[in-house]
């Protein structure tokens, strides 16, 4: 045998070696759970959790971190569900009742499937980011998942968005709840899925012809994939993971009358009283902002006498003529209130002002149970 083959069997060998020792290590690292699998894989700790036969969840964070999140939007807890896992060629196969997961260990790559293999939604290769980044004084990362969708696959939510838009396809939407915009980092696609990034940071949507992605602060990403095969098994999933939400009355799926606010005791009654005298249907009436008086007052949840100086004549009018009141509260108090008083004294506002300007007002913190 001349040298040259030598070394190209001895070279040949050493490829070999390397492959199989790398193959062992990403099959030593995966690491199955009660619910799904554990695995380090391009620097990225993932998690895999079957919640149910048709919901995942997915949790990454940087390898040597230990993020751990219970969620504040979840109540949901995992159910015992029966579910198929293989392992074969770096690619880890869990399969459920309803849905088939991929995950590739050699890249972390994730793509759920129905159960006939027709692709649902993929993660985008490489797709995950963390970016050292800061929260106030505290070190943190700009987390990334990037998706791949569809070219012409529509898709549905992301909250209240003021766009005039149902389908969100190539929108670039900064996900931050302001005054008429709600924002749910949540999308549904026509396929039957949907998508809940569990992020509760300002959140960047993108999507392009190049991916969908989502972008937050966060110690790690964690999201939730769910596959109802419509959209109403997709609402029902996204119920049946954040709470179940009672059925409101009937009349509230009535003609509720609203403007910018009613400045007036009379001019709030004399709503309902010219719809009644025209026959108009009405079901309820919303009062708004300043019923209280002067800024000073923001949100003292009392009727300002100058203005509403009888107010429980004033509902029981209104209920009298067999329609509703709604009165809009507002998160926030200005210091001359009562409430505002007693959340400082117990420490349960947050040290930042909030509407209306120059006013001093603080919301109180919603995340204290006591608050």
């Amino acid at each position: 045998m001349t040298k040259s083959r030598i070394w190209i069997r001895l070279f040949i060998g050493i490829v070999l070696a390397l492959l199989l020792s790398f193959q062992h290590g990403v099959a030593q690292n995966y690491q199955p759970t009660a619910t799904g699998f554990k695995a380090t894989v391009q620097s990225v700790n993932i998690e895999l959790q079957f919640y149910s036969s048709g919901i995942v969840r997915i949790i990454k964070s940087p390898e040597g971190t230990n993020y751990r999140k219970e969620s504040l939007s979840v109540v949901k807890v995992p159910e015992n569900t029966p579910v198929e896992q293989q392992f074969s060629n770096n690619i880890v196969s869990l399969k459920s009742n309803k849905l088939l997961v991929k995950a590739d260990l050699s890249s972390g790559n994730i793509s759920f499937s129905t159960l006939n293999g027709q692709v649902l939604l993929t993660e985008k290769e490489l797709g995950i980011q963390f970016t050292p980044s800061h929260d106030g004084q505290r070190n943190t990362y700009l987390t990334r998942q990037a998706f791949l969708l569809e070219k012409d696959e529509p898709i549905y939510g992301l909250g209240q968005q003021q766009n005039g838009r149902l389908n969100q396809r190539y929108q670039r939407n900064n996900l931050e709840n302001g005054n008429t915009r709600v924002c749910i980092p949540f999308f549904q696609s026509i396929k039957g899925y949907g998508l809940f990034w569990d992020s509760y940071a300002s959140t960047l949507f993108t999507d392009n012809v190049q991916e969908t992605s989502f972008e937050s602060l966060g110690d790690g990403t964690d999201y939730y994939f769910m596959y109802g095969g419509d959209a109403n098994g997709v609402v029902a999933q996204m119920r049946d993971l954040t709470g179940q939400v009672p059925m409101i009355p009937l009349w509230g799926f009535g003609y509720l009358q609203s403007r910018e606010r009613y400045k007036t005791q009379d001019e709030l009654v004399g709503v309902v009283d010219k719809y009644r005298s025209l026959k108009v249907p009405l079901d309820g009436v919303i009062q708004d902002w300043q019923y209280w008086g002067a800024d000073s007052s923001w949100n003292s949840m009392s009727f300002a006498p100058a203005v509403f100086p009888r107010p429980k004549e004033m509902v029981d009018k209104i209920h009298a003529q067999n329609a509703h009141l709604m009165i809009v509260a507002w998160p926030g108090f200005a210091p001359a209130t009562s409430q505002y008083k007693e959340f400082k004294q117990k420490n349960m506002l947050i040290n930042f002002d909030t509407w209306p300007p120059n006013a001093n007002t603080k919301p109180y913190d919603p995340y204290n149970p006591e608050a």
